[in-house]
């Protein structure tokens, strides 16, 4: 094996691993950090490729997630937001040669942006939503349409959780259960469209060790953030992720 091999090798593992976590503290509760797994992995892969290979990832962390949040969760929510998220899911299958994910990304960082404005600017206006049908609908099957292309559903979903002021507990296991069912629904879909392959189940094998140390890492941290605290980093982190979306889909779009 040449240097060169050994030195592409080493530089995968040493941004593969790190991106493996994120998507393990996202799962134990830890606000939007796997959000930034797919930009992580990037860096050494193909976009289409991360994502691909990050899917195994997700659903074993959701597995481990799912267990640490048995007991907490908002079942109104999740009736509402699976069966949206799954249609979400068969959108973005059925439209995935159609649909620029530059375009997409752009969406999402506008998405999330637009909220956190509307959260800090007008705060007075933003009183405590019930978790209704109609919306549920709308932003579920977008959370469901964009975790799809690139495994970033959050903003959408953000938008319609948030204003609920759920307790900090409910909210990370209802998250945690949604995009659990929606990755798991995705694994068909990306296997047909070839973004799941062998190549990736053997790789995310070797990674998972370290998703599932964060996913329990995860929860203790979410336990030791006051709630005020705790959504606040939400928040930041919603609009921090929505400025990079929204550089990498001008960028993209323009190039």
């Amino acid at each position: 094996m040449s240097a060169q091999v050994v030195t592409a090798d080493l530089l995968f593992y040493l941004l593969a691993i790190p991106a493996a976590a994120l998507v393990g503290g996202s799962k134990g509760g830890v606000p939007m950090v796997g959000m930034l797994a797919v930009p992580l992995l990037t860096l050494v892969v193909p976009p289409i490729q991360a994502v691909g290979m990050l899917l195994p990832i997700y659903v074993v962390s959701d597995m481990f997630g799912l267990w640490v949040y048995r007991h907490a969760f908002d079942r109104r929510n999740l009736a509402i937001l699976i069966p949206a998220g799954i249609a979400g899911v068969g959108v973005g299958w059925a439209t995935a040669s159609l649909v620029s994910e530059a375009a997409v990304t752009l969406m999402l960082g506008l998405i999330g942006l637009a909220f956190c404005l509307d959260r800090w600017l007008r705060p007075a206006t933003l009183e405590k939503k019930p978790a209704d049908i109609p919306r549920g609908i709308f932003w579920g099957m977008l959370t469901g349409f964009t975790s799809f292309v690139s495994h970033a559903g959050s903003p959408p979903y953000q938008w319609y959780v948030l204003p609920q002021r759920l307790d900090k507990y409910v909210y990370a296991g209802t998250t945690t259960i949604l995009f659990a069912v929606i990755n798991l629904t995705k694994l068909v879909p990306f296997w047909m469209l070839g973004q799941l392959n062998l190549g990736s189940l053997e790789t995310a094998l070797t990674l998972a060790p370290a998703a599932v140390i964060a996913t329990f890492a995860g929860a203790r941290v979410v336990k030791m953030i006051p709630e005020g605290t705790f959504f606040r980093l939400v928040e930041f982190g919603l609009c921090a992720i929505s400025l990079k979306l929204i550089w990498d889909g001008a960028h993209a779009l323009a190039g």
